[in-house]
């Protein structure tokens, strides 16, 4: 047990001491944030490139009049006749022409002329501009007064409610449940390749150097194994912590100093809102943002924070333990790929079917039976968790990743024995097999 013990405190500060833990741990954050900023920026300098000048020609002379000018749209109304304005088309940058014809009430049709492709954003607010005049029309045809329209106009709000087994109802929202479940299976899914082929790199470079021959003379190879992935995992564990204090604190800074209240609120809610809007109705915007504060309170972050430090680090150790035994097997990267697939397969079918099957019916039979299986647990489970799972699930599930892991290291610490002491062999499927059943 002291040289387990040993073994992680050389392979954890081994890690921790190189330049690449220092860098993916604070450049990551650095990264994020950056791309959030440049998100913004880029969001909104498309917008102002994409702004559309267009000239109107309007047969009936009474559209033109109700047509006004937006952030994205200009409305350029000159007296000229349909010839003489695509004469002028190319003038100016992103110039267009709307033609409205005379019986456009009763056709309910317009051309829209360019010399490139129009904007999809632009002709969607054009047409949706355009029905509106349309609607109000024929609301003015039927003699209902615009006050009568607007106290007609209605807009349901639904609150979902979720009965728990105690009969009590608490306010759920689906969306953020999808949101969080789609996070946590990108980040489990690509953490536990991460640090599971840091445990294979780490195996391969100490048996091509042949320092393992000499670390052997001292511990045994199940300790070795273990040391090594234990070690890995708490400097995942280490550099998890350190993303979250480094992003949140960045991101304040960020939103306090870099991006100012209305980019972060046009971020938000996805540019549907002008900025002279926004800046009127500050407290309309605010209430929003309450809104949005209120969903997240649906949430059980405690839960889902314990939740994935268990299943993250179950699933951790069974990959790494089989990443040890190809690492093991091998003596380059190169030839490890045919031993690596095969694997990673149940995996990669969660982190597939997480996007549709599990998020759509997180309570199916299919997404239970997935979240119970140690290969798939890791993701099934934490996509689930944030649409509320039975404890006694959580609890059997994550004593199954157990079970998984002892299993798996038991079967991979067979291989491991043997393989790290071979050189120049090129392993099989059939020669595993053979080093798993050579007794002690």
């Amino acid at each position: 047990m002291n040289k387990i013990k040993l073994i992680i405190q050389r392979e954890y500060i081994t890690r921790v001491r190189k330049k690449s833990f220092l860098l993916t741990t604070f450049i990551v954050p650095l990264f994020f944030i950056g791309m959030y900023i440049g998100v913004i920026f880029l969001t909104k300098k498309s917008f102002e490139d994409s702004h559309a000048f267009v000239y109107i020609v309007d047969d009936t002379q009474e559209v033109i009049h109700k047509l006004n000018s937006s952030k994205n749209v200009t409305y350029l109304k000159e007296a000229q006749d349909l010839q003489q304005q695509i004469a002028k088309l190319g003038e100016k940058k992103h110039t267009s022409i709307l033609y409205i014809p005379g019986d456009f009430y009763e056709s309910m049709k317009v051309e829209y002329l360019s010399q490139d492709k129009p904007n999809i954003n632009v002709q969607s607010e054009i047409k949706d501009t355009l029905n509106k005049i349309i609607t109000d029309k024929k609301y003015e045809q039927l003699g209902i007064s615009p006050d009568i329209r607007n106290s007609i106009k209605s807009k349901v709000i639904m609150n979902a409610k979720e009965i728990r087994a105690d009969g009590k109802a608490e306010d759920s929202n689906t969306e953020v449940a999808m949101v969080i479940a789609m996070a946590l299976s990108i980040l489990v899914y690509i953490t536990l390749f991460l640090y599971g082929a840091q445990v294979m790199r780490g195996i391969i470079e100490e048996k091509s150097n042949r320092i393992v021959e000499v670390i052997i003379s001292s511990v045994k190879p199940f300790q070795l194994m273990m040391g090594k992935i234990v070690g890995i995992g708490l400097v995942g564990l280490t550099q998890f912590a350190l993303w979250i204090v480094v992003s949140l604190s960045l991101a304040g800074v960020a939103s306090t100093f870099l991006i100012s209240k209305q980019e972060l609120t046009q971020e938000v809610f996805g540019n549907k809102m002008p900025v002279d809007t926004l800046t009127v109705s500050s407290v309309e915007a605010s209430g929003d943002m309450a809104e949005i504060m209120a969903m997240f309170q649906t949430v059980n972050f405690t839960e889902i924070i314990v939740c994935f430090f268990i299943f993250f680090l179950g699933g951790y150790l069974i990959y790494s333990a089989l990443f040890a035994a190809v690492g093991s097997a091998v003596d380059s990267e190169t030839e490890a790929s045919q031993f690596t697939m095969p694997i990673t397969m149940p995996l990669l079918l969660t982190y597939a079917l997480s996007f549709g099957v599990l998020i759509n019916d997180p309570n199916g039979a299919i997404a239970m039976w997935l979240s119970f299986i140690p290969f798939t647990s890791p993701i099934a489970m934490l996509v689930r968790i944030p649409f509320g799972v039975p404890l006694w699930q959580i609890i059997l599930s994550a004593s199954l990743l157990v079970v998984g892991f002892i299993f798996t290291t038991w079967v991979a610490a067979r291989i491991y024995r043997v393989g790290i002491l071979m050189h120049g062999k090129k392993a099989s499927y059939k020669e595993l097999i053979k080093w798993f059943k050579y007794k002690s």
